[in-house]
């Protein structure tokens, strides 16, 4: 499958979190949230799961098929590693773009900008369904030659790249924004002010920006988020929200027509049939209160949950198919359960009880297999 550069950069990413609150500390700035964190992380735990168990998998095996069938051949030992990062910038630049304009895309992206606040924590906040809208802009890169190795490589870089970005803390950085993207350029990307709506989809770079008319600096305050807010922490939920209402709209669509189109229009496109949308106050983010020792006990189960979740990656892909999934299912009820305790959820409690019950069955599980 390659290497796992995801997996593998865990322990980096929670190293630049935790120097990213001691820069924002020392500057008297509020860059955390606990339930908004809780939520990015979540949904990146549940994308790496699904990438551990079928996405990461699918992608290269398909890359490796249509490799297999490539037009051409790229010659020498350097070119591969060149074309495969132009290659990869530029597939990527066009499933960013599209993923804005088309819903079903959207659906799936948008995953990514749920988020009101902006930070590292952010970067983590992944679809679980990325692997298979992104498919279809790889594959012509193995059809055009570019091998499997340099292709997962480049992105595995391209996205730990991303990584950085993610923050308020670094200033506009001039003329390097020019051929790179920043944390500036990627801040009017997350951001939901008129003027800033579709802008800067580079992963590394800034060309394919420029050249196609979507390069945009940030000039004022940044306002994050969607303009339809979720109003949850919880990642399970934000993972499928949009396709949930996608079908919802097409069932309610007054032809057949406008079923199908509800999924291929852009995310903008509004008839009078839908109604009224929801909208956000900018100045208003979705937040909980919760008690302090509640706030506690989500905190440290989180931090727990995190660990177990790193070193399953890391160490769990030689168990058995069986204790991957019993063990996937439970790290998959505490990202609901968890969140759901900190927003006050009636179910949550319930929940979090069987999720101990399950916790102690799969370790049970395990122990006999192994011994």
């Amino acid at each position: 499958m390659g290497p796992n550069l995801i997996a593998l950069a865990i322990p980096l990413f929670f190293v630049g979190i935790a120097v990213e609150l001691a820069v924002a500390k020392k500057r008297g700035v509020r860059a955390y949230r606990l339930g908004d964190a809780i939520a990015d992380m979540g949904c990146g735990v549940t994308q790496q799961l699904v990438s551990n168990l079928l996405g990461g998998w699918v992608t290269l095996a398909a890359y490796a098929w249509v490799f297999e069938h490539r037009l051409f051949d790229v010659p020498t030992t350097w070119l591969p590693w060149v074309a495969a990062l132009f290659g990869v910038e530029f597939a990527y630049y066009w499933w960013h773009r599209l993923s804005h304009e088309v819903n079903l895309l959207w659906a799936a992206h948008v995953v990514h900008h749920h988020s009101e606040d902006y930070n590292l924590a952010v970067a983590l906040r992944q679809s679980v369904t990325t692997w298979a809208t992104s498919l279809p802009f790889w594959m012509p890169l193995a059809l055009l030659g570019i091998p499997v190795f340099p292709f997962a490589v480049l992105l595995g870089v391209t996205t730990l790249y991303q990584f950085w970005i993610h923050t308020e803390l670094i200033k506009p950085l001039g003329v390097l924004e020019k051929w790179l993207n920043t944390p500036a350029l990627h801040r009017v990307h997350h951001a939901i002010n008129p003027r800033y709506l579709d802008k800067n989809h580079g992963a590394t770079f800034s060309i394919f920006d420029r050249l196609f008319g979507t390069w945009e600096p940030e000039t004022e305050p940044c306002v994050y988020g969607t303009t339809a807010p979720l109003k949850s922490f919880n990642p399970l939920w934000a993972q499928v929200e949009r396709y949930v209402e996608l079908v919802r709209l097409a069932r309610r669509a007054p032809t057949v027509f406008d079923s199908l189109k509800v999924f291929v229009a852009s995310p903008g496109w509004r008839p009078e049939w839908m109604g009224e949308a929801g909208k956000r106050d900018p100045a208003v983010k979705y937040d909980v209160s919760a008690a302090r020792p509640v706030k506690q006990y989500v905190f440290w189960q989180w931090l727990v949950l995190l660990g177990l979740t790193f070193v399953f990656l890391m160490w769990g892909q030689s168990t058995p198919l069986t204790w991957k999934l019993a063990f996937s299912g439970w790290i998959a009820v505490s990202v609901g359960s968890i969140p759901g305790l900190l927003e006050g959820r009636r179910w949550a409690k319930p929940l979090e009880a069987l999720r101990w019950v399950g916790g102690a069955g799969v370790l049970a599980g395990f122990l006999f297999t192994v011994a």
